[in-house]
């Protein structure tokens, strides 16, 4: 956990000295897109019969993280940003469950589920910091 904690530390300090023009330019989004791409990388290899059931609801679910990431970086409010990026948290705590029911009907790899995990541990912190950051301005 020591490693996710620096790796937060050090991208939140980078977020802080860069400016921000795209939603792009959010270490969150960045972070989070990561996330979308081993999503979809795992569950390529998910049973066919899933497609439509549990590949379909993490897919949906990992997706709405950076949308709502990005929908919130357009809002001009601190109150509208924070309530699309707690959405983005939302759409978050609904994949790590997700993940854990992929994990335990042995659809995941333990490293896989180990490196998808961790992953969200980082967005997750990442998301707070800036729910944080646009209430206190």
């Amino acid at each position: 956990m020591c490693s996710i904690k620096g790796k937060v530390l050090s991208i939140m300090e980078r977020e802080e000295k860069k400016k921000i023009e795209s939603f792009t330019d959010l270490y969150a989004w960045q972070e989070g897109h990561r996330l979308v791409l081993l999503i979809y990388k795992t569950t390529k290899f998910f049973p066919k019969e899933e497609q439509f059931g549990l590949t379909n609801q993490l897919r949906r679910a990992v997706v709405s993280v950076t949308s709502n990431i990005s929908e919130g970086f357009s809002r001009k409010s601190s109150k509208e940003k924070s309530q699309f990026y707690s959405v983005a948290l939302g759409s978050l705590t609904e994949l790590q469950n997700q993940i854990l029911i992929a994990r335990d009907v042995e659809y995941i790899k333990k490293e896989d589920f180990d490196k998808i995990a961790s992953q969200t541990v980082i967005v997750s912190k990442i998301i707070n910091g800036l729910i944080k950051s646009v209430l206190t301005r």
